[in-house]
């Protein structure tokens, strides 16, 4: 069966909570936040580095193609135990990557505990704080991506 390995990590009701959180965290930002999970990368894919990982997710969600370039992907590779947190231009030219790593080492230090919607849950509050500071949201903003998880 697809998707085994997810439901020993998240539940159903783990996702409608996080896609939730993600609505309500774009309500103070013109960012836009996604959530990708894998369970596993392809044979071909094996020895690429999960930065090129998210990096190739990012372009395929269509995330670099929002108005003020103000994407930002949490990529989770589960049967690696890896995760990345990748911002579009708009955003690193704001906002220096060690923020993005700091949520990452918050992020892991849950997922450590065996906490997987817990950290998924504080780091995209902690992202949306940020976004909120540098990219506050606007009058005309419309919600350009999906809040939906994508989940390979």
């Amino acid at each position: 069966m697809k998707n085994k390995l997810i439901y020993e990590f998240f539940s159903d009701d783990d996702f409608l909570r996080i896609s939730n959180k993600i609505k309500e965290t774009e309500k103070n930002t013109s960012g836009e936040i996604r959530i990708s999970i894998k369970e596993k990368s392809s044979w071909l894919d094996r020895k690429k580095d999960i930065r090129a990982l998210a990096e190739r997710e990012f372009y395929k969600l269509n995330m670099h193609s929002t108005r003020d370039n103000t994407g930002i992907l949490l990529f989770l590779l589960l049967a690696q135990r890896k995760f990345y947190i990748l911002a579009d231009k708009g955003i690193n030219e704001k906002v220096d990557q060690s923020v993005w790593n700091n949520i990452r080492d918050e992020m892991q230090s849950e997922f450590k505990e065996g906490h997987f919607t817990k950290g998924i849950l504080s780091g995209i509050e902690n992202v949306g704080n940020v976004l909120s500071k540098h990219f506050p949201i606007k009058s005309d903003d419309t919600n350009e991506l999906s809040n939906r998880i994508i989940v390979d």
